[in-house]
């Protein structure tokens, strides 16, 4: 910090102003580039102050915290991701309380009939592709009773529990992607298996979560013994109820959650950005080609 020895000194001599803040008076200069800073544009410096654009153009040259894997460091930032995602599926279950027609019309629906048969212009088959992701934002409406109001909720605190440590590793984009193609990957498989099954939930993307949390736990070293033991329960429910829950969907998540996360834990230093750009995109690649070759067989009959 430089200061004028005597302000003072010399009456005529005009007081000096901040170069911002032409009005305020002051007599504290920029450690910098000298100029004179009010205390509003002062800045802690190593020695004395700095004003606001010196100390912007200083950080264009530190590189920004990085996560182990990569990422952007995000530890003082809210998980909005993991939140915006919480919000939608909310907002989505407020809109089946206000109308059934939004189950029926956004539910993941293959097109085939409980017969075998397909049924002409509905269903992914039939054009409706769309369900085979806003499926992911619905849940088990309060009119088809048992673990109805159960089922949202249990996808919403595991959400709540494992989404924000997962969005802090791996950066929003990426976890984003992760959450995406893991609920993708659990219609696709519902699609392969069940054609007729209708099927609403975001537990393909919640089990995506679950095998990504123990893949980048154990490439950092952490404790995964609670994950484990909370997807071990989680597969013992899905198979013991198998009737009201969708093991294809819950699979297919895990499956496809877990080859995400790995190419996001193991790629190379050297070449991550580039690993983790391709890899999602081969997977999300392959399950589009399970999908087209799945609705050409379901309709080659279908006049």
């Amino acid at each position: 910090m430089s200061t004028d020895p005597n302000p003072s000194s010399g009456s005529d001599t005009p007081v000096p102003t901040c170069y911002r803040h032409p009005g305020r008076e002051t007599y504290v200069r920029c450690t910098r580039c000298d100029r004179y800073i009010c205390p509003d544009c002062m800045r802690d410096a190593a020695v004395g102050h700095q004003c606001v654009e010196c100390v912007a153009e200083a950080n264009k040259g530190v590189r920004p915290a990085r996560t182990r894997l990569g990422a952007r460091d995000t530890q003082d930032a809210p998980p909005v991701v993991t939140y915006s995602l919480i919000g939608l599926c909310l907002l989505a279950y407020v809109a089946e309380l206000a109308s059934p027609r939004v189950v029926d019309e956004f539910a993941m629906f293959g097109g085939e009939s409980r017969f075998g048969q397909m049924i002409p212009g509905l269903g992914v088959a039939g054009g409706e592709w769309y369900r085979m992701i806003t499926s992911m934002f619905l849940h088990q409406p309060l009119s088809a009773g048992g673990f109805a109001l159960t089922h949202i909720l249990f996808n919403m605190w595991a959400l709540w529990a494992l989404g924000p440590a997962l969005e802090r590793e791996l950066g929003r984009l990426r976890f984003f992607t992760l959450y995406m193609i893991a609920g993708f990957g659990g219609s696709v498989l519902i699609y392969l298996v069940d054609a007729g099954q209708v099927a609403v939930g975001a537990s393909g993307a919640i089990f995506g979560l679950f095998a990504a949390f123990f893949v980048i736990g154990r490439k950092l070293g952490g404790d995964v013994r609670p994950i484990v033991f909370l997807l071990v329960l989680n597969l013992v429910i899905t198979f013991s109820a198998s009737s009201a829950i969708s093991w294809e969907a819950h699979i297919g998540g895990l499956v496809t959650g877990a080859l995400v996360a790995v190419a996001y834990a193991y790629a190379p230093e050297a070449r991550r950005k580039i690993v983790h750009l391709v890899a999602p995109l081969v997977v999300l690649a392959g399950l589009v080609v399970l999908v087209v070759v799945k609705t050409s067989q379901l309709t080659s009959g279908v006049a």
